[in-house]
């Protein structure tokens, strides 16, 4: 295969300085004054009043959560970091996901382990004033009566939306059932249409950014959180051991020299990400020998992707990253889109990175995540218009051949990130349902 825009480096022979402990400060899922001297605080305190903390809890020992998620990995991940950090809090809990059929949701749902059930549901057309969105009102009144029943029967203390269509009539039931309470959360800098609504009935709304909150109606119901990031994703693994889970044959031990870059092109893939690097993998690997590529193409695009790249020893092609934590942390260097989860993921890894927004992205939500990125974590952008194989192989070329700037970059990743995001979205939904408990008894 012919390969465009052909070039070389030199990858740095000497370890990267190990990087600082985890800093926070403000940022795409932070606020500006946040030590870490502070959660230390708060554990401490929880600690000392273990009564009070187990009386509180016994009063919800047999919650029961419905999450309503669904469309991309972006929407279905951060409800499943809430599910895993509830259990942890509550162990007794009991968990329902709602969404679509033969959908990304009904594969990662059930593969992380929890209890999964359908909704039909239409999505809303774009543009709005079109002629598929003529019988949405039947769609949605028919998807609202379907989510009332399921809920109906699982009897949840709440219902936790976290974006994607199927979630606007799941949660929109849950405000018909009396007691039930609603909480939404938002991934992006700003809110989509759908979750702006939904805010007007939620009781809580989670959002990543004190300027999102001003974009919400009912700013008194925002919490600012950051994104919930899987539990796998701050478990530190070596370097060399995850590197050796997608390179078998890449030699036991640690070995200083090798680097490791990482393609996502998402859960359903980004054709102009593939093909950039179809013009570009080959002769990467060619001219630099201690360089791996784990590279996701999206299940869309697999099979095309599979028959036209070449296999080779330090290549890993997948359409879809199970083990994205792994991935992750056998990682230098992540090529993405700026979905807002997989910027939560980047940072909280403190991985340098390289973004490039989608353009078909209707309500401009990597646009901003990308500018964001840039600023804090000094991600580097390029606007899809812009990128083909000599560009993103500059970009590559200026980061991995330079050891301190990738050390750079990782710290103020890093600095930016906020991983107990979860954790403090749990505490929040524990303290509603508490309240709401003590209110129905004192009734």
């Amino acid at each position: 295969m012919a390969a465009t825009s052909i070039f070389h480096f030199s990858l740095p022979s000497k370890s990267s300085p190990s990087t600082p402990p985890f800093k926070t400060s403000h940022s795409l899922i932070s606020s500006p004054n946040f030590r870490p001297l502070k959660i230390i605080c708060c554990l401490s305190i929880h600690r000392s009043d273990d009564e009070n903390l187990t009386t509180s809890n016994s009063s919800i020992n047999s919650l029961r959560v419905v999450f309503a998620a669904g469309g991309t990995g972006g929407r279905v991940y951060p409800a499943v970091a809430i599910a895993d950090e509830l259990l942890l809090a509550y162990p007794t809990a009991q968990i329902l996901f709602l969404g679509t059929p033969n959908s990304t949701e009904s594969a990662a749902v059930p593969s992380a382990g929890y209890e999964f059930d359908t909704v039909l549901a239409t999505p809303l057309a774009h543009p709005l004033i079109s002629p598929q969105n003529l019988l949405l009102p039947l769609h949605l009144i028919k998807s609202v009566v379907a989510s009332y029943k399921k809920l109906i029967d699982f009897k949840p203390h709440i219902v936790i939306g976290t974006g994607g269509y199927v979630s606007f009539p799941i949660c929109l039931a849950a405000k018909l059932i009396n007691g039930v309470k609603l909480a939404i959360q938002e991934q992006n800098s700003v809110p989509g249409f759908a979750n702006w609504v939904l805010s007007h009935f939620a009781d809580m709304v989670f959002v990543v950014l004190n300027s999102t909150v001003e974009c919400f109606p009912r700013k008194k119901k925002c919490l600012v959180c950051g994104n919930p990031v899987r539990l796998t994703l701050k478990q530190h693994v070596p370097k060399a051991v995850a590197r050796l889970h997608f390179f078998p044959r890449s030699g036991k031990g640690e070995d200083l020299e090798a680097k490791v870059l990482l393609i996502l092109g998402g859960s359903l893939g980004a054709n102009a990400i593939n093909i950039a690097m179809l013009n570009l993998y080959y002769q990467m690997l060619l001219e630099n020998k201690n360089l791996y590529i784990i590279w996701q193409t999206g299940v869309k695009t697999f099979d095309e992707m599979d028959s036209l790249v070449k296999n080779h020893p330090r290549l890993h092609l997948t359409p879809f990253m199970h083990s994205l934590h792994l991935a992750y942390a056998a990682a230098d260097l992540v090529v993405s889109r700026a979905r807002a989860m997989t910027c939560s993921e980047i940072l909280a890894t403190g991985k340098p990175s390289i973004l490039i927004p989608s353009p078909h992205d209707d309500e401009g939500h990597q646009l901003r995540n990308a500018s964001i990125m840039a600023d804090m974590a000094g991600s580097t952008v390029i606007d899809e218009d812009e990128l083909d194989s000599t560009t993103l192989a500059s970009a590559i070329q200026e980061i991995l051949g330079d050891e301190t700037k990738m050390a750079d970059l990782s710290e103020r990743a890093l600095r930016v990130s906020k991983p107990n995001a979860s954790t403090e979205i749990v505490q929040h939904i524990g303290t509603l349902i508490n309240l709401s408990t003590r209110k129905a008894k004192q009734q």
